[in-house]
């Protein structure tokens, strides 16, 4: 089976190392002469914001439907954003909130007490960066990385590992240059 594998960049911003990492990623796994595709969030036209909840769904702008579509093709999942205060940025969040409704990532049946998970045979990756210490995030628990994956394996998606870059303001040149390389050789491998 071809490896199919969506990156989604999580960060709101274009010149970030995110960007860089995303970039290097992506070109290991056209090295692998495996299928790629991105999505940058920060280039959807969308309303982050679930007003009403679950309770009344709004119809999803187009932007969503192609990542939804996107979603469905991929066999593996990248997540690339920052860490920031333990979690995710607000518009991952909004997206996250948006995309993964009822009918396209689960489905619930009367009398069952969990949901049919409607994205099954899928995995997932995620790597984030931190200005902080990893080793001291893990102390807290990972409330993002938690979070992530939870909502991951909810819809049927396996977690397949985690990359944290910490101390991103702290690293030299040539140590940012290895870790992109570390990024790219992770796509390589498809993983």
């Amino acid at each position: 089976m071809t490896k199919k594998i969506l990156v989604i960049l999580g960060h709101p911003t274009k010149e970030s190392l995110n960007n860089a990492l995303a970039d290097a990623y992506i070109k290991g796994v056209k090295e692998a002469d495996a299928e790629v595709d991105c999505l940058c969030i920060r280039d959807l036209k969308f309303d982050p914001n679930l007003a009403a909840g679950y309770h009344s769904m709004k119809e999803l702008e187009p932007d969503l439907l192609i990542a939804q579509e996107k979603i469905r093709w991929a066999n593996h999942i990248v997540w690339i954003y920052p860490t920031w205060w333990g979690f995710f940025p607000a518009i991952m969040k909004g997206f996250i909130d948006r995309i993964f409704i009822p009918g396209f990532s689960h489905k619930y049946h009367k009398g069952r007490l969990l949901p049919e998970r409607l994205l099954k045979k899928k995995t997932v990756r995620i790597i984030t960066t931190m200005d902080g210490c990893y080793w001291i995030y893990n102390l807290l628990l990972r409330p993002g990385i938690i979070a992530l994956k939870t909502t991951m394996r909810f819809v049927g998606i396996k977690p397949k590992g985690v990359t944290a870059v910490d101390q991103v303001r702290k690293k030299s040149e040539a140590r940012l240059e290895k870790i992109l390389l570390k990024i790219k050789k992770l796509g390589q491998k498809l993983k």
